[in-house]
Formats: C-alpha cells, sequence, structure tokens
C-alpha cells in the first residue's frame, strides 16, 4: 500500500510501524470490562447547519482516535499508547474502554499529554442499568457524549427489538442529558433492514426523542448494509453528533447481519467506501467529531494512511 505515498510518508509508515512495535500488536479480541463498549422524528432538530466547533476547512481540527483501534495496544502498554496516537497529531480520543484502569487514571495520563477524551462508549446494558456509573465515569474523563454501538438480539433484528430499543434509549438519554451529556447511538448494519417503506434506521429516527437521543453514524456499516452515509446525513441533519470514519474492503458483499471479519477493514480512501461530499454533508450537518476506527490487525500500517487521506481532504464547507 505505501508504494503510492511518496518519500516522506514512508519514512513516516516506518516509524509507526516501529512505535507501534515497541506499544505491541496482536489479534483482535473483545472486552468483557464492565461499563465498556461491547463491540426520522421530523421537527425542527431535524436541520442542516454549520458546526461552530469545526475549523471548517481543516478536517484535521476535528479529527480523533476509537481506542478500540488500538485495544491490544492499550492492553499492553496504555501510556506508550498514548503518546503513539499523539505522535500522529491526534489529541482527541473515543474511549470504548477503561483498560483496567478508573477515568480518573485516565484523566490524569490525558491531562499530562494535553489530549482530551470526548466521547465514551459503553454497552446497552450497562447505559440502561448502570447510568449512574457510566455517567460518572464519563464526565471524569471529560466526555461529552456518551456513545452505545450494538443493541443485543438473536437471529434477526425485528420491530420488537427496535421498539424496545427506542424506549430504553429514550430513557437512557433522558437521563444522560440530566447529567450535562448527550446519548448518541452508533449503527451497525442490522438497522437497515427494509421496514414500512423505509428501514428500521429510519423508524429508530422517527421515534427517539431528539432531545435525548443523537447518533454517531459509522461509514462503514452504514455501507456494508447497502445505505448512503451522504444521504443519511442529508435527510437527518444535526441527529448526527459523531461519526466513525472507516473503509470497507473492495469486493465485499455486505448483509444486514451487522458483522464482516475484520480484515475487512482498510485504510481510508482504499476501500469500496465513496468518500466525495461526504464529509462536507457531515459537516453540513453539524458533526462533531471524526473518529478513526480501524479493526483490522493491520491497523499499525493502516492507520498512518488514514490520517494522510484524512489530511488531503478540504471540506468546501464554509
Amino acid at each position: 500500500m505505501t508504494q503510492f505515498l511518496n518519500l516522506k510518508t514512508r519514512h513516516f509508515v516506518l516509524i509507526t510501524l516501529f512505535v507501534s512495535s515497541i506499544v505491541g500488536c496482536s489479534s483482535p479480541s473483545k472486552n468483557s470490562q464492565s461499563v465498556i463498549d461491547e463491540s426520522p422524528k421530523v421537527n425542527s432538530q431535524n436541520t442542516i447547519s454549520k458546526n461552530p466547533g469545526i475549523n471548517h476547512g481543516d478536517l484535521m481540527s476535528s479529527v480523533g482516535m476509537v481506542s478500540y483501534t488500538y485495544r491490544n495496544s492499550f492492553a499492553r502498554n496504555f501510556e506508550a499508547t498514548l503518546d503513539t496516537i499523539k505522535s500522529f497529531g491526534i489529541t482527541n480520543i473515543e474511549f470504548s474502554n477503561l483498560f483496567g484502569k478508573t477515568a480518573s487514571e485516565i484523566r490524569t495520563l490525558l491531562d499530562q499529554r494535553g489530549m482530551r477524551c470526548t466521547s465514551f462508549g459503553v454497552g446497552y446494558n450497562d447505559a440502561l442499568n448502570k447510568t449512574e456509573e457510566v455517567a460518572a465515569n464519563a464526565k471524569t474523563l471529560g466526555a461529552s457524549y456518551v456513545r452505545v454501538a450494538w443493541i443485543p438480539f438473536e437471529g434477526k433484528f425485528t420491530l420488537a427489538t427496535a421498539d424496545k430499543a427506542i424506549k430504553d434509549f429514550n430513557e437512557i438519554g433522558k437521563k444522560l442529558k440530566e447529567k450535562g451529556l448527550t446519548f448518541c447511538y452508533h449503527n451497525h448494519g442490522y438497522e437497515f433492514q427494509p421496514y414500512d417503506g423505509g428501514t428500521y434506521f429510519d423508524y429508530m429516527m422517527k421515534n427517539t426523542d431528539p432531545q435525548y437521543v443523537s447518533y454517531e453514524l459509522d461509514v462503514l456499516w452504514a455501507v456494508h448494509p447497502g445505505a448512503d452515509p451522504v444521504e443519511l446525513l442529508n435527510k437527518y441533519g444535526s441527529r448526527f453528533k459523531l461519526m466513525h470514519v472507516k473503509d470497507l474492503k473492495k469486493g465485499v458483499q455486505g448483509n444486514f447481519s451487522g458483522s464482516t471479519p475484520v480484515e475487512n477493514d482498510v485504510a481510508l480512501g482504499t476501500g469500496q467506501v465513496k468518500w466525495e461530499g461526504l464529509f462536507d454533508a457531515a459537516l453540513k450537518a453539524g458533526v462533531q467529531y471524526f473518529y478513526i476506527e480501524d479493526e483490522s490487525p493491520l491497523y499499525h500500517q493502516q492507520v498512518p494512511v488514514s490520517i494522510q487521506f484524512l489530511k488531503a481532504q478540504k471540506p468546501k464547507t464554509k
């Protein structure tokens, strides 16, 4: 892949490979730690608005990293992994695991490096049943958002499952708002099954209260089931507050399972995602942060390529 990069970037990638090897890399695995991530109502709030928190035209000012990308490295050497991420010029992290530390310990390590956590990912059951603990950890970390990325279900995602999630999300979001936090649901593919002239995702957008429930658009998990991220951004506008930027290997045929081998995550700009116009649509919608997520075991090679891709983007949104 690096043969397409200039000499300067090749040197950057080689240095990154060396640093990553120090931090530690191993095959992906799911964590089971408590209070961590487990793997439209049409109204005036579904608007298109400029994001005042972003230096438009400089996408990197709003780019962050999902901790799950470096899950194995964080587990081996937390501090060195923070240093590796910061060496890329990225100081914003969405944590989806505490990696055996307390939120206070992580906050101290972030503060020492001039880094921050803006979003905290947790599992569905923890968000619902341990809302107070989740909120306390998020506030300690410094996060403004709490995110859930998976709705538990067996077999096929159904209307009953969607209805329960809608009820639970409205409840979770209301409680978190009272704590000064914004709740976001992260799509994972299965929601795009057809339903009632649209999809279950449309149904969830329509029935979740925009006062309490916002969304994090995962680009791969929109493309994999056949949805168009730009159309979603244009349709639902400010309901989207966050985004996971990740690309899907060319030739992969998607479905509604919400699952694909981690090897199908590829560097941004090398897969089948159509990026043209996507960042402009996201900025118009008001997306606050764009988190790099790469679940591939080759993340240490692919992340530098993805960063170069993002640096080359020049959104036209003013």
